[in-house]
């Protein structure tokens, strides 16, 4: 049984997100908590709170509709970041101009399996 969760609009760009994203697809929990630990990256944090909660989510369904699944067994079986909504801002550049800075943001969704 698959435990899904989401994280909305984060202030990283996709493709930094999607650096730390790559290398725990496919790995247990707990070993993809131990590799987001040690990653020097910022979104790193957020990632692993994510993880958290999908295991919650997932303690969550086995109380409520008895699932019945082993929590020590969940693997990350997808995880994928898209691209959210962006602010646009604008730096004043010379001779009166403006240049546009877009910032971005990403959506990080995750959906945990058993092995």
């Amino acid at each position: 049984m698959d435990v899904k969760a989401a994280l909305n609009n984060y202030r990283v760009s996709p493709q930094k997100a999607r650096l730390v994203v790559n290398q725990i697809r496919g790995k247990g929990v707990e070993q993809a908590l131990n590799l987001l630990m040690l990653s020097p990256k910022r979104v790193a944090e957020p990632i692993a709170k994510l993880l958290r909660s999908a295991v919650a989510n997932a303690e969550q369904k086995n109380e409520n509709h008895h699932a019945g699944i082993e929590i020590d067994n969940l693997i990350v079986s997808t995880i994928f970041v898209d691209e959210g909504t962006s602010m646009w801002r604008i730096r004043p550049r010379a001779q009166g101009r403006a240049s546009w800075i877009q910032k971005r943001s990403s959506k990080i969704n995750v959906v945990l399996s058993e092995r």
